[in-house]
């Protein structure tokens, strides 16, 4: 009987480690987690020339440039690793090589995807807010600033509520 309440006790005492194991194995799990694609990123390298001609493959990364990812959003077309964006590069190889000019393509990709895949688009009344925004809440800011400085600098002295003392100075 004796054996038995000592077996239970070392379990018991076992299974109070436990929690403690898990939380190591979540650790491993999560520095895992981050090691490996940060890895996979150092392996990466720069992607062959895929057009025969290297003035063509210099156009047309121009061209990608210029457009945006529509997969990434926050990458150029020439920047990006995903597949839309290695579709894309070739869609405009092959117009490249039918003799289109930079103007046609971006033409055609912006009948295709819209103003959004351009990383500049023209100025019209859909992009007027896009371009005139910030400038706009910017001087709206510094309108209210001021009115509000000018304001208080007509006001009189005792409209301020008074400094509080320091505790240093209520004890003297």
């Amino acid at each position: 009987m004796a054996e038995l309440s000592t077996l239970h006790i070392t379990h018991a005492r076992s299974r109070a480690r436990q929690p403690w194991h898990w939380l190591a194995w979540c650790g491993l799990a999560l520095s895992l987690h981050i090691a490996l694609p940060l890895q996979q990123a150092a392996w990466a390298g720069e992607a062959a020339l895929l057009a025969e001609n290297p003035e063509q493959e210099a156009r047309m990364m121009a061209i990608a440039s210029e457009l945006r990812c529509l997969v990434c959003q926050n990458q150029t077309v020439a920047d990006s690793h995903s597949g839309l964006a290695i579709d894309l590069r070739q869609e405009i190889r092959e117009q490249l090589q039918r003799g289109q000019n930079e103007q046609q393509i971006r033409d055609y990709m912006t009948a295709r995807y819209g103003n959004f895949i351009l990383y500049r688009p023209p100025v019209d009344r859909s992009t007027a807010l896009l371009w005139f925004g910030p400038g706009l809440l910017a001087v709206g800011g510094l309108a209210v600033l001021w009115w509000t400085l000018r304001r208080r600098a007509r006001m009189q002295a005792d409209a301020f509520d008074p400094d509080s003392q320091s505790p240093t100075e209520e004890s003297t």
